[in-house]
């Protein structure tokens, strides 16, 4: 038995295989053949079980993801199919050399050729080359490369990292959780799993060398711990633990018709956070009342090219639809940081979190901003939209984007075409300037959302996706608190209403704490809408409202952490 230990990202207890996303080995040597033909007919037979292994990949992306995501593997079809890198690669054969060596020569100076063009289209069908020729390699090799898009029996993923876009494809039914060598618990990826309800340990740094593809594994969510090759009697008791968790989460389910609401009468609204369309399902599944936070980034990721004006407008017209006039809180593009977007050919930085990202972006590259806010703007008559702008740091940059939104709005007037007249413009409050002047903002923004994530790691100065700082990453820090405490009040003094969206809103003990600072709304992973609903009707608003003063008296974030446990709860 070996135990791992991590952080844990998402709540849960699985218990399941192994499913190694390790990339193997696929090295090989160049000889001298002797039977040519054999060899042709060894490579003959790898594209033949190529092509197989693709079409069953590309027919199940087709049922799960719809066509648009399955039409990369028919080009990957096409690749193995071409008569011209066929006859290239028979030709090279012919010189007496092995299959793998001829592959590689005439891959990489495929790969090469289309890199060098100038049309960005053809560029990235270098990627597409050397993807297909790897597969090749590995049937060459006799080696199976891990794929998740054909995980079809209950597993547990390891992997170095997960990228957003591979987490979005997993199926639920059959990934009953991950573990990762690194991340932190705010990573996109572990933010996914909560999205999913699947619970996931990250930062291990040792998982990937440790766990072997299909070990019986178990996942304890609850304390970050991964257990590989478990003994009888662990096994069961985490049996028992997991049975104990599914009866909770049953019990929760009373409060999927229950108003938001304090054990003395103050009302929230408790929310959802989603990154597509289909994430609405399980916000209105567990009793979510609104959309607190739609990450719309991840509709520009995994793919070749920027989504079309259409394409968004129709994203945003389901989730509004789907809504049926629950307050929907839209932030615009968020790219940058540890979101990249490859097609963009953005320059690398030395500190990206603090670079070109975001509302930065969007002000200069203002076709890509203007694209998204026509269709946000034409999707609004369909429910009740409301718009906020993120990394803001100063007014200058929430005016400047407030004007390229209005511009387009008259523009669509003029072009006779419906927009809401009642949608509310907010930015997100995740930069320590704009927390400190709150007040000026609360005068000019309709709404304030507080970003906990990135206002965390900004305000402690340690990345949040660093597991070597992570001990920094403290939500119950004294001056993290305080700002929190600075935006609420500010947004109450110039009546508007401030809703949180960072993991933070869905956290048990901030639950408390942010209560008694007055948060009008917290929004979170679907998974925990229905815990943090059933914690807010056990306390009390105006007990809370004195006890925090308090709290913000208290010096470290271990004194508020054991406060809230010992006197809170």
């Amino acid at each position: 038995m070996l135990e791992i230990n991590g952080v844990a990202a998402s709540n849960g207890i699985a218990l399941a295989n192994a499913y190694c996303l390790v990339e193997p080995e696929l090295s090989f040597e160049k000889y001298e053949i002797t039977n040519i033909e054999a060899e042709l007919d060894r490579l003959k037979s790898a594209i033949s079980r190529t092509k197989l292994e693709l079409e069953e990949i590309r027919d199940s992306a087709m049922l799960k993801f719809g066509e648009e995501r399955a039409a990369i593997f028919s080009a990957h079809l096409l690749i193995l199919e071409d008569p011209e890198i066929i006859s290239a690669l028979e030709a090279k054969i012919n010189e007496k050399v092995n299959a793998e060596f001829a592959l590689d020569e005439i891959a990489s100076m495929y790969a090469q050729l289309f890199e060098s063009m100038e049309n960005e289209y053809m560029k990235e069908r270098a990627a597409d080359i050397r993807d297909v020729s790897k597969r090749l390699l590995a049937h060459l090799l006799q080696i199976e490369l891990p794929d998740y898009s054909r995980i079809s029996s209950e597993v547990i993923i390891v992997a170095e990292d997960l990228t957003p876009s591979i987490t979005a494809q997993l199926d639920k039914q059959y990934v009953k959780g991950f573990v990762t060598d690194i991340g932190g618990k705010t990573s996109h990826s572990a933010i996914l799993a909560r999205a999913m309800e699947i619970p996931a340990i990250v930062g291990t740094k040792t998982a990937t060398k440790t766990i072997s593809h299909g070990s019986p594994m178990i996942i304890d969510g609850l304390n970050g711990k991964v257990v590989v090759h478990p003994t009888e009697e662990i096994h069961e008791s985490y049996r028992l633990l997991e049975r104990k968790q599914r009866e909770e989460n049953e019990l929760l389910k009373k409060y999927i018709e229950l108003p938001s609401m304090s054990a003395d009468g103050h009302s929230v609204e408790i929310a959802g956070n989603i990154g597509k369309p289909e994430d609405v399902d399980a916000v209105l599944k567990n009793g979510g009342e609104g959309i607190g936070l739609f990450r719309t980034e991840f509709l520009y990721m995994d793919r070749d090219e920027l989504p079309s004006e259409e394409e968004q407008f129709n994203a945003y017209k389901t989730v509004l639809t789907k809504m049926a006039g629950r307050q929907t809180v839209v932030r615009t593009l968020d790219i940058g940081g540890d979101k990249e977007l490859p097609y963009l050919k953005l320059p690398a930085e030395m500190n990206p979190f603090l670079g070109y990202r975001a509302i930065r972006l969007c002000l200069e590259q203002t076709e890509i901003f203007r694209t998204q806010l026509r269709a946000l703007l034409r999707a609004s008559v369909y429910g009740n939209l409301k718009i906020m702008f993120p990394m803001i740091a100063t007014l200058d940059e929430f005016r400047a984007a407030k004007a390229l939104l209005l511009e387009e709005k008259h523009k669509l007037a003029d072009e006779e075409i419906a927009v809401s007249e009642q949608i509310e413009i907010g930015m997100m409050v995740e930069i320590p300037s704009a927390a400190v002047i709150a007040d000026l903002f609360a005068q000019e923004a309709d709404f304030l959302s507080i970003g906990t994530n990135d206002l965390i790691q900004y305000t402690l100065a340690a990345d949040r996706m660093n597991e070597r700082v992570s001990y920094l990453y403290q939500p119950y820090h004294p001056a993290v608190l305080r700002l929190i405490k600075m935006v609420i009040d500010a947004a109450h003094n110039n009546g508007k209403w401030v809703g949180m969206c960072g993991e933070m809103a869905g956290d048990e003990i901030a639950v408390p704490i942010l209560l008694g600072l007055g948060l009008d709304e917290f929004s979170m992973s679907s998974s925990s809408i229905l815990k943090t609903r059933g914690l807010l009707s056990k306390l009390s608003k105006e007990k809370l409202a004195e006890q925090v003063k308090q709290i913000l008296l208290l010096k470290t974030s271990s004194e508020v952490e054991q406060y809230v446990k010992e006197v809170l709860n």
